[in-house]
């Protein structure tokens, strides 16, 4: 039986060992046939396979959107509409990060511009962050 050891897959893919076996674990990438060693061998298609799951994580792509593309990559009769669908749906879901990641630097802003940033104890970074509670309207920044 000739393929590749995992170390070599690792390798040639960028994809660590211990992923791999994991990937393997969740059903993401089928389990490699073993030869008379025990050992796993894994055929070429395997590179492919984890280069593609590589990049959709690099996107931000969840394991269960992987999933799915990962199945719409293999059918060849696929709609690209579907494909389509799945990753104008993800930049929604992007761009609402960005919007949330923007709101919290935002208020972190505010909270520093109100700082004194000396050697008195009153600070009101860590007053608001001992409330638990958004900023007040007033300490927002346009």
């Amino acid at each position: 039986m000739t393929g590749m050891t995992i170390g070599e897959l690792a390798r040639a893919s960028g994809v660590n060992a211990k992923l791999i076996r994991y990937y393997e674990s969740i059903g993401l990438i089928p389990e490699p046939e073993r030869n008379d060693g025990n050992y796993r061998v894994y055929r070429s298609t395997a590179i492919h396979q984890l280069t593609f799951i590589k990049r959709s994580r690099s996107l931000g792509f969840s394991l269960p959107e992987i999933e799915k593309l990962l199945g719409l990559w293999q059918d060849k009769q696929r709609p690209s509409a579907e494909v389509k669908a799945l990753a104008l749906n993800h930049v929604q879901a992007l761009e609402a990060r960005i919007a949330e990641m923007r709101a919290m630097a935002d208020t972190l802003l505010s909270l520093a511009s109100h700082c004194h940033g000396d050697e008195r104890p009153e600070c009101p970074i860590l007053e608001d962050l001992a409330k638990g509670e958004k900023p007040c309207r007033s300490c927002k920044q346009a």
